[in-house]
C-alpha cells in the first residue's frame, strides 16, 4: 500500500491503532531477522518495508526498531538493523511477549478508511441505483400480471364467443338433420306407393310349365 505523506496523526483512536502485541515464534541472529505470530485483525494493514518500533514489558522507553521484509496471514518477518543492541537490551527468546508500534500502520490504516469511505459512498449509490432497479423489476411483474388479467378476459370472451358459435352450429346441424329424415321420410313413403301402384307391361306372366315341351303337341 502507497504511503501518505505529512499524514495527520493527532486523532487518539486511530493514533492508538498503530499499537498492537506479538510473541517471537523464530530468531535468526546471523540474518538479524525475527518472527513475530501476530493475532490482531488489522494485521493485514502492515506491509513490506513498514517501520515497527518494538519492545518488551520490563521498559517501554527502551524500544528497537525494525522493517517488515515479509508477512503471512498470521506472522510478521522483521529485519533488525541493531540487532546485538536489541538483543542486549530486550527479551529476545521464543516466546517472549513483544508490544509494537508502526507509524506506517496508522498512515496504512488512514489510507485504508479514506478507501473504506469511497466504498461506502459506492455502496450507497448503487444501493439506491439498484432500488430504483427493483422497482422497476417489480413495476414489469405488475405490468405482465395486467397483461395477463386482460387478455384472460378477452380469452374468456372469445371462450364465450366460441362456445356460443359452437352451439348456433349444433342447433344448425340438428335442425338440418330434422329437415333430412323428414326428407328421407317422404322419399321412402313415394318409392312405398311407387312399388305399390307399379303398373306392370303386361298382364300375362309365363310361367314354367309353359317351358315344358311335353305339354305341347307337335302338328
Amino acid at each position: 500500500m502507497a504511503k501518505v505523506e505529512n499524514v495527520d496523526i493527532t486523532s487518539p483512536k486511530l493514533n492508538e491503532l498503530g499499537d498492537f502485541a506479538g510473541r517471537i515464534s523464530k530468531i535468526n541472529k546471523s540474518a538479524s531477522l525475527l518472527r513475530f505470530k501476530l493475532t490482531f485483525e488489522n494485521a493485514k494493514y502492515l506491509n513490506k518495508r513498514d517501520r515497527v518500533d518494538f519492545w518488551d514489558e520490563r521498559d517501554s522507553n527502551i524500544r528497537c526498531k525494525g522493517y517488515v521484509v515479509g508477512k503471512s496471514s498470521e506472522y510478521i518477518l522483521v529485519k533488525v538493523p541493531e540487532y546485538e543492541y536489541c538483543d542486549r537490551t530486550l527479551n529476545i527468546t521464543v516466546g517472549a511477549y513483544i508490544r509494537f508500534y508502526s507509524p506506517d500502520l496508522v498512515n496504512n490504516l488512514k489510507m485504508g478508511r479514506e478507501l473504506l469511505d469511497v466504498l461506502l459512498k459506492k455502496k450507497i449509490a448503487l444501493s439506491g441505483k439498484m432500488l430504483r432497479t427493483k422497482k422497476e423489476l417489480e413495476s414489469y411483474i405488475e405490468k405482465v400480471e395486467a397483461t395477463n388479467g386482460r387478455y384472460q378476459v378477452l380469452r374468456e370472451k372469445l371462450e364465450a364467443e366460441w362456445r356460443e358459435n359452437l352451439a348456433l352450429i349444433e342447433e344448425d346441424r340438428l335442425v338440418s338433420l330434422r329437415n333430412y329424415k323428414d326428407l328421407e321420410q317422404r322419399v321412402d313413403d313415394i318409392n312405398f306407393k311407387l312399388e305399390q301402384y307399379n303398373i306392370a307391361e303386361e298382364n300375362f306372366r309365363t310361367d314354367r310349365w309353359s317351358l315344358d315341351p311335353r305339354l305341347y303337341y307337335k302338328k
